[in-house]
């Protein structure tokens, strides 16, 4: 699949994206980068330490270097952190650098999905529903704007959403060809 551009994962955390960035690594034969792992990988500590030691602008600014470095790489899927659109230079490199796929989901399916992982600092509280929904209402028009392919993600198999993935990547790059193929 070497036809194809960079992909780039956007989305709210629990949509999906490091379990369906690896599927989609694997059937396309590439690489696969989550940026949080990359940026614990490189300081050597988790992500609610980063919070706690740097407070969030810190993270933020260890995940521009990490979106600006990933995003130079060929030939690569790469999920990005939930917030990683909060960044015009995030959200450059992305769309200038390959084609950007919003997972998008439900803040209920993200409340099943995040309910017992202790490694989202912003989800450390006592009303996690409010703290999802205010989240979405920031960031989804960031996700759009971002975004070449908006792909809904909840109570669907990984599976199922990379298949979608790659057919509708494949009719951004060539309209044509994809119609000839099933």
């Amino acid at each position: 699949m070497q036809d194809l551009p960079n992909l780039f994962l956007i989305g709210p955390m629990g949509a999906g994206k490091s379990t369906i960035g690896r599927l989609l690594a694997a059937e396309l034969a590439r690489e696969f980068f989550d940026s949080d792992h990359a940026i614990q990988a490189r300081c050597g500590a988790d992500i609610p330490w980063i919070f706690d030691v740097e407070g969030e602008q810190g993270f933020r600014q260890r995940e521009i270097q990490m979106i600006d470095e990933l995003t130079q790489l060929s030939q690569v899927v790469v999920a990005t952190g939930g917030g990683a659109v909060l960044r015009e230079e995030n959200r450059c490199a992305l769309r200038e650098r390959g084609t950007v796929v919003y997972l998008l989901t439900t803040v209920e399916q993200q409340l099943k999905r995040t309910a017992k992982d202790r490694n989202r600092p912003l989800l450390q509280c006592d009303n996690r529903e409010q703290v999802l929904n205010d989240m979405f209402a920031l960031r989804d028009p960031l996700y759009r704007a971002t975004s070449d392919i908006t792909v809904r993600t909840d109570r669907r198999s990984p599976r199922a959403v990379v298949n979608e993935i790659i057919r509708r990547v494949r009719r951004l790059v060539d309209p044509l060809q994809s119609k000839a193929s099933p």
